[in-house]
């Protein structure tokens, strides 16, 4: 018998018992209790989940209720296969970054996922409080989203919140406070090893050094404590709900306070949410209910992952022998802090230090920090729907929604008179400036839906009608100057002079939506399996309204089948698999018409000539648009077996054509903005696995989950002829990455490098096929590069994929564990097989800092063939190329979430009247195992991936909470 064979068969026969034998020692909880057949949420309706033959995830209120309040897209992050979810950044209020089954185009709108709460279609769920959560589905696979047609491609997240229960009151209080700290620093040069490396740099290239006794400067100034504080971070929600065979209601208040680790007095965080879910039962035949949510947010931030100044990257490039405060002027050149400017000081009357070498957009944080007081930005949101649903006759039901959301924000700052350096001021005017924008969306939709069982035959048909109206609404914007003020604590909008004032306003334009659907869902036996759906959508932005998205898909309860025979190894066992077409029109409005726009003024007349207001053309319009199409195809399985485990498999491919985009055009045509037209075409392909166990053994309960999804991306076309495109940029590098033809989205391209050069004689000996030396120019110290296309020299054409931004595999896994009245979870989250881009250090300063990886730079034959010499005029690009030297392993696991409680003795709660109470300490990124030397590994950022421009990272977080219910 074949060996692997064997093995098969003899742990087979190992489990077989094991699960025979615990099944007689333990209590088993699946064999004791009464199996309720679970429900999950699908497009304008619900579905037993046994019975769902397309790929969807499902997330509980159960499994979030004791995550500690944060955004709620973030409770999604590792706990669905496919489904990834980085946080942009650690900056309190920042959103996440969600992607289903990777980048669904690299064209117009991005790639966030479509979503849908309690019916109503928005563009995003910030506004969301966590606890009001009773469901989030996620639809991964074209036949599970193509309901929705139109934006659905990039996959749907379905979101149901509470509703009231039959029954007395509930009264329940969810709360916790704690404080945060940064995880890690930065490993930078202090002010004696800065001073010896910046002069070395100068003497490899054959000057003097700048600083004569660089020990004389010691530590210097650490301008990450200057930045860096402990946070602190609370939430409370109170959520009452009840009623009768007539009525039910939840109502619920929540606050959320955050402020930030970086400079936590200019980067904070507010929300606040009050919701009222109603369902009332006016007729026998006749159902009405609404939903309502106001939220108010309010925000003031630092740049996260920027460049081009703030704090951070401020921190990360300055000097270190600047001090922070002047109080010693010997230590200083008086000629960099000019007294007849409108220098920042501390309390005590003392500059804040400027520094002589790094400045441009780099200023000492202290002083930055008085520029940013008094800016805040804020927003309102009214969100919700009222339905009725009519009863026509048995199992026929009309129902007809109408949803709408109000949305106010805006902004407000005080611009001071300030000078941070001699590149960094503002010395004309200060200025304050207010903007508010309104924005209301409404949508009107009507469903049919007719439910029969014939026999072993169930029918489910739903048909349906849309109208939706986007983006109505306007804003303005004013600004005074040259207030006869000098802080942001006294700035108000005084009646200044009319020539001090400016301000204007304007209108959005309106998206026109209409649509019809239908889906048909049959089983026999609960056995076979069969949806189908069709939606039929018109746009206002194509000349040509109208597209098709049909979808369908099958499955099979193969252990509902006479010859499947009860057994203790494969308990259940579905397969499943689908294909579906969806839409994209995330475009902006008319690009099927070409525009003009308003600016280009002209003189009439020659004595006293008036001016005429001008119009030039804006862009060309491309009537021929048509709707960005994704084709998806899904194949499953979702088996239990030895009665606790549970495992899920997916394998999908994902095809996206005629991907909208702009194109570049020649200069010449006379438009300052390229056109949309359908450019393009990329797929994806992967696997995803979901593996769960539970068991009950008296007083002690374990759940175990996991998932792990690869992914893989690639461009398959894009304009006629063109192989690629460039991508991403950074600084003095230029295009560090590109869309290409056969690669990943955003894949890195640079030089390579074989080493460096160790003597004048590997110089001399790297040479061309005719004898000439391929690199004339080096020295002792520089790399190596590699002629990669063999053209005897190095040139542009030698850059190659040196690896992609996008990961390859995504993972998560959470432990649940209770005894008796104790309860412990664990989850973490992970990804891997991508590269980062390090771009923290500022190459076109010479002066800026280091990381103290530098000091293992190249200083002689045989000391190093990892890192080159210093040099500042790098003649051979050592470190202004790009290059594989700047990439590093994006891989990390990361202990997400550690959490302890403990739940009060029933009859001791009894006592004050309290149901339940349960308290608990929680951890929050308690542990990342990386070998990325930046902040976060953790990065990303709109259709961009992997650069690191000096990211706000992630904090670590402990908190006390408690859940108590009456």
């Amino acid at each position: 018998m074949n060996l692997k064979y064997s093995k098969c068969l003899g742990l087979a026969a190992v489990l077989y018992f094991t699960a025979n034998y615990s099944a007689q020692q333990v209590s088993d909880t699946t064999s004791k209790e009464k199996t309720i057949e679970e429900v999950v949420v699908i497009g304008y309706g619900t579905q037993k989940k046994s019975n769902v033959t397309g790929a969807i995830a499902s997330i509980k209120a159960s499994d979030i209720e004791d995550i500690p309040q944060g955004r709620p897209e973030q409770v999604l992050q590792g706990r669905a296969a496919g489904v990834s979810v980085v946080t942009n950044s650690g900056q309190p209020g920042s959103p996440a970054t969600v992607r289903i089954r990777g980048l669904t185009s690299f064209g117009a709108g991005g790639n966030d996922p479509m979503y849908v709460v309690d019916g109503i279609i928005v563009d995003g769920i910030a506004w969301l409080n966590q606890s009001d959560i009773e469901s989030i589905e996620v639809l991964k696979d074209g036949a599970s989203s193509a309901i929705y047609g139109v934006s659905a491609a990039r996959g749907v997240v379905l979101v149901t919140t509470k509703k009231g229960k039959k029954g007395a009151l509930n009264l329940a209080y969810n709360g916790s406070f704690g404080v945060s700290q940064v995880a890690r620093k930065l490993d930078l040069l202090n002010a004696t090893q800065y001073a010896t490396i910046i002069n070395e740099g100068f003497v490899n290239d054959g000057q003097a050094p700048r600083f004569a006794n660089p020990s004389i400067f010691g530590q210097g100034t650490d301008w990450q404590d200057t930045i860096f504080n402990t946070g602190d971070r609370q939430s409370h929600e109170i959520s009452i709900n009840g009623g009768n065979e007539k009525s039910t209601y939840y109502a619920s208040f929540g606050y959320f306070d955050q402020t930030g680790t970086v400079m936590g007095d200019i980067s904070k965080y507010k929300r606040l949410n009050a919701r009222l879910n109603s369902t009332h039962k006016v007729l026998d035949f006749l159902t009405i209910g609404q939903t309502f949510l106001y939220t108010h947010q309010a925000s003031q931030g630092i740049g996260t992952n920027e460049l081009f100044g703030g704090p951070l990257s401020s921190a990360i490039n300055l000097d270190p022998t600047t001090p922070a405060v002047v109080t010693d002027w010997s230590l200083v050149n008086p000629a960099t802090y000019p007294t007849n400017q409108p220098l920042i000081r501390d309390e005590n009357g003392n500059p804040y230090g400027i520094s002589p070498w790094v400045n441009q957009e780099m200023s000492n944080p202290l002083a930055y920090r008085y520029t940013q007081q008094g800016r805040n930005g804020w927003s309102d949101d009214f969100v919700g729907n009222v339905f009725a649903d009519l009863r026509l006759a048995p199992g026929l039901n009309f129902k007809t929604t109408l949803n709408g959301k109000k949305s106010y924000w805006g902004s407000e700052g005080f611009n001071p008179k300030f000078y941070l350096s001699s590149t960094l001021s503002n010395l004309a005017f200060n200025s304050l400036n207010r903007t508010t924008q309104t924005k209301f969306e409404w949508s009107f939709e009507n469903t049919l839906t007719y439910q029969k069982k014939l026999g072993d035959h169930n029918f489910n048909i739903m048909i349906g009608q849309g109208v939706y109206r986007n983006n109505v609404g306007s804003g303005q914007s004013v600004t005074y100057t040259n207030l006869p003020i000098d802080s942001w604590q006294d700035a108000a909008f005084y009646a200044v002079d009319a020539k001090n004032i400016t301000a204007s306003a304007w209108d959005t334009t309106q998206t026109r939506r209409a649509s019809y659907f239908g889906r048909f869902i049959y089983d026999y036996q609960d056995r076979y399996l069969l949806t189908g759906t069709f939606r039929r959508d018109g746009s206002s932005k194509f000349l040509k309204y109208w597209g098709n998205f049909p979808s369908f898909s099958l499955g099979w309860n193969v252990h509902k089948e006479g010859f499947w025979k009860d057994n203790e190894i494969i308990n259940t066992f579905k397969i499943r698999g689908g294909y579906g077409v969806l839409g994209n029109d995330a475009i902006d409005d008319f690009m099927y018409r070409s525009s003009l726009v308003s600016g280009s003024n002209y003189p009439n007349g020659e004595i006293n000539p008036s001016i005429i207001i001008g119009y030039s053309p804006n862009t060309l319009g491309n009537p021929n648009l048509k709707w960005e199409e994704t084709a998806q195809t899904d194949i499953g399985a979702d088996i239990r077996f030895l009665r606790n485990f549970t495992l899920g498999f997916d394998y999908y491919y994902k095809k996206t054509t005629d991907i909208l985009r702009r194109v570049a055009i020649p200069g010449y045509v006379g438009v300052p903005i390229d056109p949309f037209s359908n450019v393009g075409d990329m797929e994806n392909k992967g696997m995803e696995f979901e593996l769960g166990y539970k068991k009950s053994w008296q007083d002690f309960d374990l759940s175990l989950t996991g998932n792990f999804s690869t992914n893989k991306n690639e461009v398959l076309r894009l304009e006629d002829d063109v192989e690629w495109r460039e991508f991403s940029s950074l600084h003095s590098m230029g295009t560090v990455s590109r869309l290409q033809v056969g690669k990943s989205v955003g894949t890195f391209y640079g030089y390579t490098y074989n080493g460096v050069f160790q003597n004048q004689q590997q110089i001399n000996s790297y040479v061309n096929a005719n004898g000439d030396m391929i690199l004339p120019n080096a020295k002792p110290g520089d790399f190596m590069w590699n002629d990669n296309n063999g053209d005897g020299k190095i040139t542009e054409d030698d850059r190659v994929d040196i690896g992609s931004s996008l990961p390859k595999f995504t993972y998560g896994f959470t432990i649940n564990m209770s005894y008796k009245d104790f309860d412990f979870m664990v989850f973490a989250q992970g990804q891997g097989g991508n590269k980062i881009l390090q771009g923290l250090r500022r190459l076109d300063m010479l002066d800026a800092n280091y990381q103290t990886s530098i000091l293992n730079r190249w200083t002689g034959e045989g000391s190093t063939n990892e890192n080159p010499r210093l040099t500042r005029a790098d003649s051979n690009g050592n470190y202004t190329k790009m290059s594989s030297y700047y990439l590093q392993k994006g891989d990390y696991m990361r202990i997400k979430l550690v959490q302890l409680g403990y739940t009060l003795p029933r009859d001791t709660t009894m006592k004050f009247g309290a149901n339940k109470v349960r308290l608990y300490v929680t951890g929050e990124n308690l542990f990342t195992f990386t070998k990325y030397t930046g902040y976060d590994p953790e990065i990303a950022g709109g259709n961009e991936y992997g650069i690191d421009r000096a990211y706000y990272p992630q904090a670590r977080t402990f908190l006390f909470g408690a859940n108590i219910q009456f």
